[in-house]
């Protein structure tokens, strides 16, 4: 289909409560850079049940026009409900562009919602721009796993669409701007919802381990050892209040369990501060934590690819580094 504004939307995902999740904030902040260079504007598209919390986040967050659907069968998120929703306000407005997060969610959701209109979809993003010869968004994301990183244009269909990863942006300032709120009744019928949530069952056992939330994260790779090692870091992380974090290496190893793991394959993470114990600096690691405010690298190679990335750089034994590290910060909360 043909677009007929240049405006770029943005996919707030709710929680149950209809709160906005953080990643749907979190691209409000792109999306406004590449919404001003195509020349439309920014607007917020919130689905979901008792929404008005979600919508009260997204107009704080920079929203020009926010665009909600609110009803009782869409406070779970199911593919069909939502799939309709998105299609029907789509063919409506007619956007030039849409981000979605890549949420479990999301990346259900943007493959059928792409489908469904005909056009395009570049998964799983870490960066995005605008092709400034053809002024079409420029989707960049890892490919041959993780190897290499390449840039996709979608020059023929509208809306382009794309799934972009938590974390790899930071929620912008919050603002007194006052967006325009769009109300729209799209009911579902429920003999179109094929699928339909029975019941939740929480893993006990799995760790609730909140990488893409935290302020601090202290990690560690296959320079640790085995899981002895974590138990070294995971010292130094409770003094900072930090969560631990792991690369590929370390996960696959069965040192740590997978919830901790950061990289192209784990979580996209982008803390105030991020130390690094004992990891190479692979780029598929880098691609999921060089968003990091501050990164602090401890490895006993001193030509480790990790400390091109870090801000600060440690060489030496994280066996004999961290320790002291933990030990000099518990002396310095004695003096306070």
């Amino acid at each position: 289909m043909e677009a007929k504004t240049k405006d770029l939307w943005v996919f707030i995902e709710t929680n149950k409560d209809g709160s906005a999740k953080n990643v749907g904030l979190e691209l409000l902040t792109p999306g406004r850079a590449l919404a001003g260079r195509q020349g439309g504007g920014l607007t917020a598209v919130v689905i979901g049940y008792n929404v008005k919390s979600a919508v009260q986040a997204a107009d704080i967050y920079g929203a020009d026009t926010i665009i909600t659907v609110d009803g009782p069968e869409y406070q779970d998120y199911t593919t069909d409900a939502y799939t309709h929703a998105i299609c029907k306000l789509v063919e409506k407005y007619g956007p030039t562009s849409m981000l979605i997060g890549a949420t479990n969610n999301g990346r259900d959701l943007g493959p059928r919602v792409a489908c469904r209109l005909k056009t395009g979809l570049t998964a799983d993003c870490t960066s995005l721009d605008i092709d400034e010869e053809s002024g079409n968004v420029a989707w960049t994301r890892p490919a041959f796993g993780g190897n290499l990183m390449a840039t996709i244009l979608c020059p023929d269909h509208r809306p382009q669409i794309g799934t972009v990863r938590p974390g790899v942006f930071k929620k912008g300032q919050e603002t007194e701007r006052s967006a325009v709120i769009i109300r729209e009744d799209i009911p579902v019928d429920q003999k179109d919802i094929r699928t339909q949530i029975l019941e939740v069952i929480r893993d006990m056992n799995e760790e609730n381990v909140d990488l893409e939330g935290a302020e601090i994260i202290v990690s560690g790779g296959r320079g640790v050892g085995g899981p002895e090692g974590f138990e070294v870091i995971k010292k130094l992380a409770d003094e900072l209040g930090a969560v631990v974090g792991a690369s590929r290496a370390a996960v696959d190893l069965g040192w740590i369990s997978h919830t901790h793991q950061v990289g192209q394959t784990g979580k996209t993470v982008g803390p105030k501060l991020y130390i690094a114990c004992g990891i190479s600096g692979a780029i598929q690691h880098l691609a999921g934590m060089s968003s990091s405010d501050c990164i602090v690298a401890v490895n006993k190679d001193p030509d480790a690819p990790i400390f091109g990335a870090a801000d600060y750089g440690i060489v030496g034994n994280l066996f004999e580094v961290l320790p002291v590290l933990t030990e000099e910060i518990q002396k310095s909360r004695k003096l306070i």
